[in-house]
This record gives C-alpha cells, structure tokens and sequence, in this order.
C-alpha cells in the first residue's frame, strides 16, 4: 500500500498520526493486523501510532514500510512522546468509563497494591496491556488486563 503524501517541511507526531489513520482506513486494516505486521502488540501499537509512545528505529521502519507512509516519518514515530491530555473528564462514553472506574476504584486499587507491595506504584512505563473479548450468556464481557513493574518510593 502506497499513498502520495505531501510531506510537511516540519512533520510533527500530529502529522505521522493523521497519515497512519488515514493509510489504515484506506486499507480497510485493523490495529491487530497492524501490529502483528510489524511483531508489537495492539495497544502498544495504537498507543505509539497516537504519539504517546515512541518506536524503536526497526519498529518506525516496519511501521513506514507496512502503511506505505514516507521515509521522514521514521524519525518522528522515534521521537519520545510528549503525554497531554486536553480536557480534564473526557466526554466519549468509552473514555469516560474508564475514567470511572479509576474514580471508584483508584483507591481501592491503590490500597491493595500497597498491602501486597508496600508503598508505591505501578509503572505505566515498563507496563504491558492487553484487551480480549470474553463471551458470556449474559453478554459479552470486556477484558482489560493490565501489568505494570512495581515502583517502590524511595528515601535519600
């Protein structure tokens, strides 16, 4: 899949993401496609496709090659992310609810994590994601499995 970009003399993350989204779109793929194209995961992938994470230079380049996306994109999809949120609660009712559950259970969360750990938090760096479709009767269920490396508070 090829498609003629006109390359802005600065490409921005903004820039890359517009063209990867439109390049999925035209192509009829889906993020695990995508991903499985370039051996990452789907959220990992979709995540640095938005900007909040960046590419290793292999991953940038298979990335290029697979949404037929021009050699300058490289470099940007490599640039570490810059993480802004522009509004406080998000209005997309998917997005919401996941604000939701934090609300009501961030601090139970927090709690058994420190009774389990000891004080301190789940890495949102060294972290591994994955989201699975549970079939049930009662309908189908979404599952959200979340891994992060403990981070204990260090004194000094």
């Amino acid at each position: 899949m090829k498609d003629n970009y006109e390359v802005p003399a600065m490409m921005t993350k903004e820039d890359v993401t517009m063209m990867i989204l439109s390049a999925k779109k035209q192509a009829g793929m889906t993020w695990e496609g995508i991903a499985e194209k370039i051996d990452m995961s789907p959220v990992w992938t979709h995540s640095a496709c938005m900007g909040m994470n960046g590419f290793p230079r292999d991953k940038a380049e298979a990335l290029v090659s697979v949404m037929g996306l021009p050699q300058e994109a490289i470099s940007v999809l490599e640039e570490p992310p810059t993480k802004v949120w522009e509004q406080a609660v998000p209005t997309d009712p998917c997005i919401y609810r996941l604000y939701e559950i934090v609300g009501v259970y961030g601090p139970t969360i927090k709690a058994l994590i420190e009774e389990k750990f000891g004080t301190g938090i789940m890495s949102a760096i060294d972290f591994e994601m994955a989201i699975t479709r549970v079939e049930n009767p009662k309908g189908d269920r979404v599952k959200i499995e979340m891994s992060g490396k403990y981070l204990a508070y260090n004194s000094w």
